[in-house]
Protein backbone atom coordinates (compact mmCIF):
# COMPACT_ATOMS: atom_id res chain seq x y z
CA UNK A 1 0.00 0.00 0.00
CA UNK A 2 1.53 3.21 -1.25
CA UNK A 3 2.53 5.49 2.37
CA UNK A 4 0.09 8.38 0.50
CA UNK A 5 -3.03 6.52 0.20
CA UNK A 6 -5.63 7.83 1.94
CA UNK A 7 -8.90 5.74 2.26
CA UNK A 8 -12.09 7.40 0.05
CA UNK A 9 -14.53 8.34 2.80
CA UNK A 10 -11.55 10.05 4.23
CA UNK A 11 -10.71 12.15 0.82
CA UNK A 12 -14.68 12.72 0.70
CA UNK A 13 -14.77 14.32 4.17
CA UNK A 14 -12.22 16.60 3.50
CA UNK A 15 -14.03 17.48 0.13
CA UNK A 16 -17.16 18.13 2.07
CA UNK A 17 -15.48 19.76 4.81
CA UNK A 18 -13.73 22.43 1.77
CA UNK A 19 -16.85 22.91 0.47
CA UNK A 20 -18.71 23.78 3.80
CA UNK A 21 -16.09 26.41 4.38
CA UNK A 22 -15.98 27.76 1.27
CA UNK A 23 -19.90 28.67 1.17
CA UNK A 24 -20.17 29.40 4.69
CA UNK A 25 -16.96 31.06 6.22
CA UNK A 26 -17.66 34.33 4.64
CA UNK A 27 -20.69 34.90 6.04
CA UNK A 28 -19.05 35.08 9.91
CA UNK A 29 -16.72 38.00 10.65
CA UNK A 30 -14.99 39.40 13.21
CA UNK A 31 -16.61 42.23 15.33
CA UNK A 32 -14.54 45.17 13.55
CA UNK A 33 -15.94 43.45 9.88
CA UNK A 34 -19.07 43.23 11.07
CA UNK A 35 -19.01 47.65 12.45
CA UNK A 36 -17.43 48.72 9.11
CA UNK A 37 -20.28 46.94 6.93
CA UNK A 38 -22.94 47.96 9.39
CA UNK A 39 -22.24 51.82 10.16
CA UNK A 40 -23.48 52.97 6.38
CA UNK A 41 -27.00 51.55 7.22
CA UNK A 42 -26.85 53.44 10.96
CA UNK A 43 -28.36 56.99 10.48
CA UNK A 44 -29.40 59.79 13.05
CA UNK A 45 -33.37 60.64 12.91
CA UNK A 46 -34.04 64.41 13.51
CA UNK A 47 -35.76 67.72 12.50
CA UNK A 48 -34.29 70.33 10.51
CA UNK A 49 -35.15 73.72 10.16
CA UNK A 50 -33.77 76.41 8.32
CA UNK A 51 -34.12 79.25 10.41
CA UNK A 52 -33.09 78.04 13.67
CA UNK A 53 -29.67 77.40 14.86
CA UNK A 54 -28.40 74.80 14.57
CA UNK A 55 -30.93 73.84 11.67
CA UNK A 56 -30.33 69.99 12.25
CA UNK A 57 -31.41 68.73 15.64
CA UNK A 58 -31.13 65.20 16.91
CA UNK A 59 -33.54 63.36 18.38
CA UNK A 60 -32.21 59.32 18.03
CA UNK A 61 -30.13 56.67 15.92
CA UNK A 62 -31.99 54.69 13.28
CA UNK A 63 -31.58 51.85 10.74
CA UNK A 64 -31.97 51.22 7.39
CA UNK A 65 -34.24 47.86 6.20
CA UNK A 66 -36.78 46.92 3.44
CA UNK A 67 -36.20 48.50 0.50
CA UNK A 68 -33.13 50.82 1.30
CA UNK A 69 -35.70 53.79 2.05
CA UNK A 70 -37.33 52.93 4.90
CA UNK A 71 -35.34 53.78 8.47
CA UNK A 72 -36.66 52.06 11.41
CA UNK A 73 -36.19 53.72 14.54
CA UNK A 74 -38.49 54.06 17.84
CA UNK A 75 -41.62 55.82 18.09
CA UNK A 76 -40.96 58.51 20.85
CA UNK A 77 -37.76 59.60 18.71
CA UNK A 78 -40.24 61.31 16.64
CA UNK A 79 -42.76 62.64 19.08
CA UNK A 80 -43.64 65.35 19.45
CA UNK A 81 -44.46 65.54 15.66
CA UNK A 82 -42.73 68.18 13.75
CA UNK A 83 -44.18 71.62 13.34
CA UNK A 84 -45.06 72.56 9.55
CA UNK A 85 -46.25 75.53 10.46
CA UNK A 86 -42.57 76.84 11.06
CA UNK A 87 -41.41 74.97 8.36
CA UNK A 88 -39.61 72.34 10.93
CA UNK A 89 -39.06 68.65 8.90
CA UNK A 90 -38.60 65.56 9.83
CA UNK A 91 -34.91 64.59 8.53
CA UNK A 92 -32.43 61.71 8.04
CA UNK A 93 -28.39 62.10 7.88
CA UNK A 94 -26.77 58.96 6.56
CA UNK A 95 -23.22 58.73 5.98
CA UNK A 96 -21.27 58.89 2.77
CA UNK A 97 -17.86 58.14 4.12
CA UNK A 98 -15.63 58.26 6.72
CA UNK A 99 -16.60 61.91 7.62
CA UNK A 100 -19.34 62.83 5.21
CA UNK A 101 -23.04 63.06 5.36
CA UNK A 102 -25.81 64.04 3.69
CA UNK A 103 -29.68 65.16 4.76
CA UNK A 104 -32.18 62.68 3.71
CA UNK A 105 -36.19 64.30 3.47
CA UNK A 106 -38.39 61.52 5.62
CA UNK A 107 -41.72 61.19 6.11
CA UNK A 108 -43.59 58.96 8.79
CA UNK A 109 -44.61 55.73 7.50
CA UNK A 110 -45.70 53.37 10.45
CA UNK A 111 -46.26 53.96 13.73
CA UNK A 112 -46.53 51.00 16.34
CA UNK A 113 -46.92 52.30 19.90
CA UNK A 114 -47.17 49.76 21.82
CA UNK A 115 -43.83 48.58 20.99
CA UNK A 116 -42.52 52.11 20.55
CA UNK A 117 -40.96 51.38 17.35
CA UNK A 118 -41.98 53.54 13.72
CA UNK A 119 -40.98 53.45 10.52
CA UNK A 120 -39.91 56.17 8.03
CA UNK A 121 -39.64 56.38 4.48
CA UNK A 122 -36.29 58.77 3.07
CA UNK A 123 -36.82 60.11 -0.24
CA UNK A 124 -33.61 59.52 -2.94
CA UNK A 125 -31.47 56.74 -3.46
CA UNK A 126 -31.60 53.47 -1.78
CA UNK A 127 -29.34 52.97 0.96
CA UNK A 128 -27.81 49.77 2.40
CA UNK A 129 -29.84 47.99 4.39
CA UNK A 130 -29.40 45.42 7.26
CA UNK A 131 -30.31 41.68 7.51
CA UNK A 132 -33.46 40.95 10.36
CA UNK A 133 -32.74 38.17 12.22
CA UNK A 134 -34.74 35.50 11.69
CA UNK A 135 -33.26 32.30 13.41
CA UNK A 136 -32.26 30.61 15.40
CA UNK A 137 -33.96 31.84 18.80
CA UNK A 138 -32.18 34.12 20.81
CA UNK A 139 -30.82 33.18 23.99
CA UNK A 140 -29.77 34.37 26.92
CA UNK A 141 -26.10 35.04 27.49
CA UNK A 142 -25.37 35.44 23.61
CA UNK A 143 -23.15 38.15 22.55
CA UNK A 144 -24.64 41.15 20.84
CA UNK A 145 -23.72 44.16 19.73
CA UNK A 146 -25.18 48.06 19.16
CA UNK A 147 -24.39 50.83 17.30
CA UNK A 148 -25.93 54.48 17.14
CA UNK A 149 -25.10 58.00 18.63
CA UNK A 150 -25.30 58.05 22.80
CA UNK A 151 -25.66 61.65 23.44
CA UNK A 152 -26.04 63.16 20.16
CA UNK A 153 -22.87 64.92 18.39
CA UNK A 154 -21.04 65.23 22.37
CA UNK A 155 -19.28 62.37 21.56
CA UNK A 156 -18.11 63.82 17.67
CA UNK A 157 -19.79 65.10 15.14
CA UNK A 158 -22.52 61.96 14.75
CA UNK A 159 -19.87 59.07 14.33
CA UNK A 160 -21.69 56.12 15.33
CA UNK A 161 -20.37 54.60 18.55
CA UNK A 162 -20.92 50.34 18.90
CA UNK A 163 -20.84 48.81 22.68
CA UNK A 164 -20.60 45.23 23.20
CA UNK A 165 -22.00 42.88 25.85
CA UNK A 166 -24.65 39.94 26.08
CA UNK A 167 -28.19 39.48 26.49
CA UNK A 168 -28.62 38.75 30.34
CA UNK A 169 -32.10 37.90 30.21
CA UNK A 170 -35.11 37.72 28.30
CA UNK A 171 -38.13 38.82 30.45
CA UNK A 172 -41.56 40.28 30.19
CA UNK A 173 -41.88 44.20 29.42
CA UNK A 174 -44.18 44.76 32.76
CA UNK A 175 -43.85 43.29 36.49
CA UNK A 176 -46.40 45.03 38.31
CA UNK A 177 -45.72 47.04 41.14
CA UNK A 178 -46.05 46.50 45.23
CA UNK A 179 -48.66 49.12 45.39
CA UNK A 180 -50.97 51.32 43.39
CA UNK A 181 -48.19 54.38 44.16
CA UNK A 182 -45.91 52.41 41.60
CA UNK A 183 -48.38 51.90 38.90
CA UNK A 184 -48.39 55.17 36.61
CA UNK A 185 -49.91 55.73 32.91
CA UNK A 186 -47.92 53.69 31.02
CA UNK A 187 -47.82 51.08 32.93
CA UNK A 188 -51.74 50.64 33.11
CA UNK A 189 -51.68 51.17 29.30
CA UNK A 190 -48.87 48.39 28.64
CA UNK A 191 -51.39 45.90 31.06
CA UNK A 192 -54.55 46.51 28.67
CA UNK A 193 -52.60 46.16 25.38
CA UNK A 194 -50.65 42.72 26.73
CA UNK A 195 -47.07 42.57 27.96
CA UNK A 196 -44.22 41.09 25.78
CA UNK A 197 -40.64 40.34 26.23
CA UNK A 198 -37.98 42.42 25.84
CA UNK A 199 -33.93 41.78 25.89
CA UNK A 200 -32.20 42.96 28.85
CA UNK A 201 -28.77 43.94 28.17
CA UNK A 202 -24.98 44.06 30.45
CA UNK A 203 -24.11 46.72 27.92
CA UNK A 204 -25.02 50.58 28.94
CA UNK A 205 -27.32 52.61 26.45
CA UNK A 206 -27.32 56.04 26.52
CA UNK A 207 -29.83 58.77 25.10
CA UNK A 208 -29.29 59.19 21.53
CA UNK A 209 -28.99 55.51 21.10
CA UNK A 210 -32.89 54.87 21.27
CA UNK A 211 -33.91 53.20 17.76
CA UNK A 212 -30.16 51.96 16.92
CA UNK A 213 -29.97 48.19 16.11
CA UNK A 214 -28.91 45.54 18.25
CA UNK A 215 -27.61 42.57 16.06
CA UNK A 216 -25.27 39.29 16.93
CA UNK A 217 -21.96 40.07 17.03
CA UNK A 218 -21.11 37.14 13.90
CA UNK A 219 -23.22 38.12 10.68
CA UNK A 220 -24.45 41.16 12.40
CA UNK A 221 -28.10 40.01 11.54
CA UNK A 222 -30.38 42.60 13.68
CA UNK A 223 -31.72 40.94 16.74
CA UNK A 224 -33.89 44.04 18.52
CA UNK A 225 -34.15 47.71 18.74
CA UNK A 226 -32.13 49.64 21.50
CA UNK A 227 -35.15 51.33 23.21
CA UNK A 228 -34.25 53.99 26.35
CA UNK A 229 -38.13 55.00 27.03
CA UNK A 230 -40.62 52.53 27.04
CA UNK A 231 -39.42 50.42 29.43
CA UNK A 232 -37.63 52.82 31.74
CA UNK A 233 -40.95 54.10 32.50
CA UNK A 234 -42.94 50.94 32.48
CA UNK A 235 -40.12 47.77 34.27
CA UNK A 236 -38.65 50.06 35.85
CA UNK A 237 -41.17 52.57 37.55
CA UNK A 238 -40.71 51.15 40.82
CA UNK A 239 -37.53 52.24 40.92
CA UNK A 240 -36.75 55.86 42.96
CA UNK A 241 -33.48 56.06 40.84
CA UNK A 242 -32.96 55.27 37.24
CA UNK A 243 -30.55 52.35 36.39
CA UNK A 244 -27.87 51.48 34.17
CA UNK A 245 -29.50 48.78 33.07
CA UNK A 246 -30.56 48.85 29.04
CA UNK A 247 -33.21 46.92 27.13
CA UNK A 248 -34.13 46.38 23.65
CA UNK A 249 -37.30 45.57 21.91
CA UNK A 250 -37.45 42.15 19.95
CA UNK A 251 -36.73 42.20 16.29
CA UNK A 252 -40.70 40.52 15.08
CA UNK A 253 -42.27 43.11 15.86
CA UNK A 254 -40.12 45.33 13.70
CA UNK A 255 -40.57 42.69 11.34
CA UNK A 256 -44.62 42.60 11.80
CA UNK A 257 -44.66 46.87 11.26
CA UNK A 258 -42.42 45.94 8.02
CA UNK A 259 -45.28 43.62 6.59
CA UNK A 260 -47.87 46.55 7.37
CA UNK A 261 -46.08 49.00 5.21
CA UNK A 262 -45.64 46.85 2.07
CA UNK A 263 -47.23 47.91 -1.39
Amino acid sequence: MPAFWVPSHAVAARVATFFFLLVAGPALADLPEVVERLKPSVVVVGTYQITRSPQFVMRGTGFVVGDGRQIATNAHVIEPPVDIGVGEKLMVLARTGASGAQQRPAQLALVDKAHDLALLRIEGQALPTLTLHDSPPVREGQSIAFTGFPIGGVLGFFSPVTHRGIISAITPIVLPGGNARDINARVISQLRSGSFDIYQLDATAYPGNSGGPLYEVERGEVVGIINMVLVKETKESVLSKPSAISYAVPVRHLRDLLNKDKP
